[in-house]
């Protein structure tokens, strides 16, 4: 059936700025509403791209590869791309990485990372995520004050993946601040690709000479023929997919259950309502708002718009999960609810074993803050915390709390 007549092109909504840092749900509320579900958009410097808000729309592009391609040499804007371009590090001319491989090339890149990811023991990684945790909470734990985003979670994920991967310790820091600047996407983007480059090649080439126990070191053994230099940016983005997401995921998760009364039996040792929690973030406060990208490989019709060859079609993951058609208004959710966007979908969507460490690290990470801290309540009232500025990945700039001094448990 062909799709109906579209309606007259409405002005396109620029992604920067305050109207995509409020509240997700009102914002994806009123482009439905104004826009439909796939809405026309202005990237910096006023770079038209398409947003998809609707789940079934959703589903269509990442579940169609051969119309909606990853290839983004299709791409129709790059005689309009400056050089300095502070989305290139998310939306590049030249992706060789796994993003942007496509066909068998990228299922046989899938599978290498996904059985690098598989071989991590699950109880062996709890145990390693309970460490790092531990750590992090006793260097504030006898001071009854704590931020759990700036002082726990934008720094256990990274820790366990260097862990890992096989990085040194003290790097995590660094790794930390290269990621947030490339995937906030702002001046020090650049800078940040270059950071984050550097480090992951000179592991790699450690690895080639010297393998370990380690996630590197299993995908330079991989049998498919990569090279090293698709080797190492194969494993940059899992480190880079694997840390922020996760960091925004326990942090917005803690902040779920520090202010909704439904979750109130887990800050007292419970332990019923932290995946709960877990899954209703990811439908309702996902770490991952909006993803680039998609490219039409010739004109197309979806959700109403007429597309070009070319376009950029971007994933409103978020969007999609507060669709109605899908969703009803308060619905309840629980933990066999698995259906949402967070992680994707299609043959490009997050591997199954990297979902699993990232379930492992946050809900470890919760748990621990939880067991630790048992009395623990936020120090500012709950409208007064804030939002990382960006349209990309939705996390708490802070999440500052108060509790009963406990003693360090020094665990080495």
């Amino acid at each position: 059936m062909p799709d109906p007549t579209p309606d007259p092109m409405p002005a396109p909504i620029p992604v920067i700025g305050a109207r995509f840092q409020g509240e997700p749900a009102t914002l994806y509320r009123e482009l439905r509403r104004e826009h439909g579900d796939v809405v026309p958009v202005l990237l910096d410097g006023g770079v038209p791209a398409w947003l998809v808000l609707g789940y079934r729309e959703l589903h269509q592009v990442t579940s169609d590869p051969v119309l909606f391609s990853r290839d983004s040499e299709l791409w129709n804007q790059w005689a309009n791309i400056p050089p300095d371009w502070p989305l290139l590090p998310v939306i590049s001319r030249e992706q060789p990485s796994i993003l942007g491989t496509v066909g068998e090339r990228h299922r046989e890149r899938a599978t290498m990372v996904g059985d690098a990811l598989e071989a991590v023991d699950p109880l062996a990684l709890r145990g390693h995520v309970e460490r790092f945790a531990d750590e992090l909470i006793d260097a504030v734990c006898e001071t009854g004050r704590a931020d759990l985003v700036t002082q726990y979670a934008a720094l256990l994920p990274v820790r366990v993946l260097a862990f890992l991967f096989g990085f040194p310790e003290e790097q995590g820091p660094g790794l930390v601040a290269a990621m947030n600047d490339i995937l906030d996407g702002h001046e020090r983007a650049m800078a940040g690709e270059a950071h984050l480059t550097s480090s992951m090649a000179r592991l790699v080439d450690e690895r080639r000479h010297r393998p370990a126990d380690d996630v590197v070191s299993r995908v330079l053994a991989n049998p498919y023929g990569f090279t090293v230099e698709e080797v190492t940016h194969d494993v940059m983005v899992m480190l880079a997919a694997g840390h922020q997401p996760t960091a925004d995921w326990i942090g917005n998760s803690l902040r779920l259950m520090l202010t909704d009364e439904r979750f109130a039996a887990s800050l007292f040792g419970g332990r019923s309502s932290v995946a709960e929690a877990m899954n209703e973030v990811l439908w309702e406060d996902a770490p991952i708002q909006n993803a680039a990208g998609r490219w039409t490989t010739r004109d197309t019709g979806l959700g109403g718009r007429r597309l070009r060859a070319g376009d950029l079609v971007l994933l409103g993951l978020q969007g999609a999960n507060s669709d109605p058609r899908v969703r009803t208004p308060g619905a309840a959710l629980t933990g066999g609810n698995n259906a949402h966007f967070s992680f994707g979908h299609g043959e490009h969507r997050c591997p199954f074993p990297a979902q699993e460490v990232a379930e492992v690290i946050a809900r470890t990470g919760i748990e621990v803050v939880l067991d630790r801290l048992p009395d623990i309540d936020l120090a500012v009232p709950a409208e007064q915390l804030r939002r990382r500025a960006s349209p990309w990945l939705r996390g708490l700039v802070g999440l500052p709390v108060r509790f009963e001094p406990t003693a360090a448990v020094g665990r080495g």
